[in-house]
Parts: structure tokens; C-alpha cells; sequence
């Protein structure tokens, strides 16, 4: 039974969690959560492929359908700062279960919308709960996973995203010639049932407790976690605690919003905002119109959702090589160069004039993006001490949703007067702006402890 200790008489969590071996334990826990962020990105990727049957059935304008398109990103942005605050006051765990509650709730609304309005405010709301899981799913992740695995794990959680992307294009290529985009979004908000399984099984972090100074209940659940290790590796004895540079001692529990702006943080959080506004405002701005920019060139619906389903699978291997790569050339140089091929792949995927360039550029151009995702969600949470890890993500992610809001929205403006060309040299451009932004600010953080990272 776990007794009542000081911080002085302890062990700390770091200690025992960073001391411990990556075994089909923590394998689970991250299966689970990535499975969620899975059935997350699902809801999210879906537009790509329903935004022109959306168009055509409520006769909208090409502007008209960017502003549409924006309205989950609104929800994002108002969602994932709250959940970062919420979080670290109230816990990973319960704010992580509720916002698969509220995307599947809205995503099933959604296929129930009878005006273009209704849906705008839907789609605000299955924003707002895909808005919370992301920043604390990484959270989580992060806390969890020993530091020499961690920028790994991280980047492969962020591989579910191209997964969710593929997966939301067989549902459409499958449901819209048979049901339409109603019974699409209808069907993307039932895997919301699966947060009875993170209910059961997906601890709150040890990390989190100890730094809130419930110390009893960080004890215990760490011991159960380390029971749950032991069970892996067939009984045998652990290793002995490892030190870590920044010990929980240390550690002030109270931040606020404005500590990410205090000597230490400002700098990081400069760089990670800008690395997310702009990343986003051209990874949304292109991906949103994929397939009604293919239907503008000519393909009939299934032609258009074929063909971007084809080149998404490129991010397959995109997020494979940035897993690795974050781990053997660093944080920085691995989001550089996502950053630069981003840009280089969608300026040449916009000049493209034939069938075959077309594919090959945008194969390039997926490869490039989704290698992006992981690297920025591998870097960000661990700028920021345990207090506001969730806080700094939170915001980090709120912030890349003003630019995906901004983006679809600026591209169904420019479309009709500058064209395709157009679009895509905004978007390569908005990519170089965020490589710059790592390559000058950025601070590298691979194989550190967070607690190191936070000191």
C-alpha cells in the first residue's frame, strides 16, 4: 500500500519511469491512444474527400466552400488551447475521453445537417473536440515513453494521421457512391465508442500526478505501471532508478499562459508557433481542395477521391523516415528538410500539366507533408516543462488552426482569379517560412530527459 511521502523521501517519477525498459506494455498504451488519434484524423482528412459533394449539393461558391471547409479548424483552435489548460489542471486522461465524446457526437450530427449553416456550426464543434485530443494524445505519449525512445514513438503517433488520411478515402470511395456524404460522416463518429477501452486500460500520467503533488496516487500508479513492465519481461527484477539532470524537487507547480512567454520559453515558443501557423496554413490550404481541385480539372467524384487516396499513400513511408530520422539527425534538421521538400514537391505538384506528373508530384508532396506532421508533434511537447506541456502544445496546435483556418478559406478566394499555380506557390512559400523559423530558432532536443529539456 502506497504510504505518505515527501518529495525529499522519494524517488521521483522521472527516475522510475525513464529507469524502466520499452516493453508490449507501453506498446499498448501507445496502440490505444494512436488508435484514437487514428479515428481522430479520420473525421478530420474526411473534407478532403466530401468538400465537393458538399459543394454541389448546397450550390455553394468556391468561396463560399472555403469558408465552410474552415469552420473545424475554428473549432480546433478554440479546442485544443482549452483542452492544453484543462489538462494540466484537471488531468491527461479525462480530458482526453471526453473530446472522443464530443467529435463523435458531432461527426454523427454532421450527416444530419440540413442547411450549409447547421453544418458550419457542427463542424465547429467535431473541431473543438478533434482540437483537444491532438495536443493531449502527444502529451500522454510523451510522459509515458523513455527518452531515448520518445521523438520516435511520437512521430509514429503522428503516422497514424496519413493512416486516418488513407482510411477516411477508402470510407469515401466506398460510401459516397452508395450513401453520400451523410452517411459518411454519420459513420466516421460510431469508433467514438472506443473511449471505453482507453477508459479502462490508459492510465493518467505518473508524471502529471507527481507535479500536481498527489503524490499518493503518482505512487500508485506508477507501481501498477511498473508491475504491468515486470508482467513483460516475464517477472525479472528492473533496473535500479536512473538520475535525471532536473529532479521533481524542483519543479513549480503553477503556470500560467504567460510563463511560455518568460526567459527560457519565449524563444521556443516563437519558433513553435510560427512553425505551426504557417505549416498548417499551407499543409490545409492544399490538402482541403485536393479532390475538388481534381473535380475543377475535370475528374468525376470517384475519379478525383481515387486519385488523392493514391497519392496520400505516399505519407506511409513519409512518416516512417521522419520517425527515424528524428532520432538520428535531431528535431531540427528533421523538420528543415520536411519543411523545404514540402515546399519544392507542392510548387512543382502545381505546375504539373499531365496525369503522370501529376501523381508523382503529389506522391513527393504527401511523402514531404505528412513526414512534417510527425517531426512538429515529436518537437513540440517537449519544449515545455510537465506543469504546461499540454498548455504550450495545447496553444502551439490552437495557433496552427488559425493558419488551417486560414488557409482553405484564402485558397477558395484566390482559386477563381490566380488559379492552381497560384495556390500551391502560397503553400511552398508558407512551408520555407516555417523551415526558416526551426532552422534559426529552433532548439534541438533529441535524446535529452524532458525533465533536462524543462530545467
Amino acid at each position: 500500500m502506497a504510504q505518505s511521502v515527501s518529495r525529499s523521501e522519494r524517488i521521483g517519477i522521472p527516475q522510475r519511469l525513464e529507469r524502466l525498459p520499452l516493453t508490449s506494455y507501453q506498446k499498448k498504451i501507445f496502440l490505444i491512444i494512436a488508435t484514437a488519434w487514428l479515428f481522430d484524423s479520420v473525421d478530420l482528412a474526411m473534407l478532403t474527400f466530401v468538400l465537393g459533394s458538399l459543394k454541389t449539393y448546397f450550390n455553394l461558391s468556391t468561396a463560399q466552400t472555403g469558408l465552410l471547409s474552415s469552420m473545424s479548424f475554428l473549432g480546433m483552435f478554440l479546442g485544443a488551447g482549452t483542452a492544453g489548460m484543462l489538462a494540466d489542471r484537471f488531468g491527461r486522461k479525462l480530458v482526453f475521453q471526453w473530446s472522443m465524446v464530443i467529435w463523435g457526437a458531432a461527426s454523427i450530427l454532421c450527416g444530419l445537417a440540413q442547411t450549409p449553416q447547421q453544418l458550419a456550426l457542427l463542424r465547429i464543434l467535431l473541431g473543438f473536440g478533434m482540437g483537444m485530443e491532438f495536443p493531449i494524445g502527444q502529451s500522454l505519449v510523451s510522459e509515458f515513453i523513455p527518452a531515448q525512445h520518445r521523438g520516435k514513438y511520437i512521430a509514429l503517433l503522428e503516422g497514424f494521421w496519413p493512416l486516418g488520411f488513407i482510411t477516411a478515402g477508402l470510407l469515401a470511395y466506398i460510401i459516397l457512391p452508395i450513401g453520400g456524404w451523410r452517411w459518411v460522416f454519420i459513420a466516421e463518429g460510431i469508433p467514438a465508442i472506443f473511449v471505453l477501452i482507453i477508459r479502462r486500460i490508459v492510465p493518467e500520467s505518473p508524471r502529471w500526478l507527481e507535479d500536481r503533488g498527489r503524490l499518493e496516487e503518482a505512487d500508485r500508479v506508477m507501481s501498477a505501471f511498473e508491475e504491468e513492465v515486470k508482467k513483460a519481461l516475464g517477472g525479472q527484477e528492473l533496473p535500479p532508478p536512473k538520475p535525471v539532470p532536473y529532479t521533481t524537487a524542483k519543479t513549480e507547480r503553477k503556470f500560467s499562459f504567460f510563463d511560455l512567454w518568460a526567459p527560457g520559453y519565449a524563444k521556443r515558443t516563437v519558433m513553435i508557433w510560427c512553425v505551426w501557423f504557417f505549416g498548417l496554413l499551407g499543409y490545409y490550404g492544399l490538402t482541403t481542395w485536393l479532390g475538388a481541385m481534381l473535380q475543377l480539372k475535370g475528374f468525376a467524384v470517384t475519379k478525383s477521391v481515387f486519385y488523392t487516396l493514391l497519392i496520400s499513400l505516399a505519407g506511409v513511408p513519409g512518416f516512417f523516415t521522419a520517425a527515424y530520422a528524428v532520432e538520428v539527425l535531431g528535431r531540427k534538421p528533421s523538420a528543415a528538410i520536411a519543411f523545404l521538400g514540402s515546399a519544392i514537391a507542392a510548387y512543382l505538384y502545381g505546375t504539373a500539366s499531365t496525369i503522370n506528373t501529376l501523381i508523382t508530384f503529389g506522391l513527393c508532396m504527401q511523402f514531404f507533408m505528412f513526414g512534417m506532421w510527425s517531426v512538429i508533434y515529436a518537437y513540440t511537447p517537449e519544449l515545455y516543462p510537465t506543469r504546461a506541456r499540454a498548455t504550450g502544445a495545447g496553444f502551439a496546435s490552437s495557433i496552427g488552426r488559425v493558419g488551417a483556418l486560414i488557409g482553405p478559406y484564402v485558397v477558395g478566394v484566390i482559386l477563381p482569379r490566380a488559379g492552381q499555380h497560384a495556390v500551391f506557390a502560397l503553400g511552398a512559400l508558407a512551408f520555407v517560412i516555417a523551415a526558416l523559423a526551426v532552422i534559426v530558432l529552433g532548439e534541438e532536443t533529441k535524446g535529452r530527459v524532458l525533465e533536462e529539456i524543462s530545467a
